[in-house]
């Protein structure tokens, strides 16, 4: 069954170059150009990925993600921005998107990010020589339900958060960069977007940590990345 995607674009002539590029790939794509009928849409049917805009004329993009956020839809999203600020960026890795291409990109770009995405969010069982189970002091993760608990208490993860929170997991005490991280978990291999691992990192830590601002789980190494306490 090909993957539906919603593409959530204003500009006509992007939208359509987007919708091209992602048919010739097989997926099946709808496209809006107002925030409100895309929310509906989305509550109503089953998309795969969601290609946002920030800036729309009727409802702001971060407001869109942060809806989604809000009520636990776990759809993938991809936001496409002009805006030269990084706040905005920033922000929008923060309200809950996976991933930004800011405009103008490259087809190539856009299809790339788009196939990684849907690869992260496919819910396959374990590789049979792995353990069907993580399990680290205060934290016990199934890797075939895709399950998280934490402290006893049942985690709602994105796709991309619950990867890095396994990759993590996978290997406990070791510190990464965020370049590494970029490289293992989102397959991308450009420092310019070191900013989206410390945006997933932050969200990991508000949602799995106790007190996010003193975490005991995912801790910074200064200087170097983030690693995840190994416990005993």
């Amino acid at each position: 069954m090909s993957k539906k995607i919603l593409v959530l674009e204003d500009q006509n002539d992007i939208a359509n170059l987007i919708r091209i590029n992602l048919e010739m790939l097989g997926f099946e794509v709808k496209l809006y150009s107002l925030g409100k009928p895309a929310l509906t849409a989305l509550k109503q049917d089953h998309f795969d990925l969601l290609l946002l805009d920030l800036n729309l004329p009727d409802i702001d993009g971060l407001s869109i993600c942060k809806t989604l956020r809000v009520s636990d839809n776990p759809i993938p999203i991809l936001m496409l921005t002009a805006r030269a600020d990084e706040l905005d960026r920033v922000m929008g890795l923060e309200m809950g998107a996976d991933d930004y291409l800011t405009k103008p990109f490259s087809v190539l770009e856009l299809q790339a990010r788009v196939k990684a995405l849907l690869r992260r969010s496919q819910q396959q069982e374990p590789p049979a020589s792995k353990a069907a189970k993580l399990v680290l002091k205060g934290i016990e993760i199934d890797l075939e339900l895709r399950d998280i608990l934490v402290l006893g208490k049942k985690i709602e993860l994105t796709s991309t958060e619950f990867d890095l929170l396994i990759f993590l997991a996978e290997h406990p005490g070791r510190v990464f960069s965020r370049q590494q991280l970029l490289e293992s978990v989102w397959d991308y291999h450009n420092e310019c977007y070191e900013h989206t691992v410390n945006s997933h990192i932050n969200r990991l830590r508000n949602k799995i940590e106790p007190q996010p601002s003193d975490p005991q789980f995912i801790k910074t190494v200064w200087g170097v990345g983030y690693k995840l306490e190994s416990g005993k």
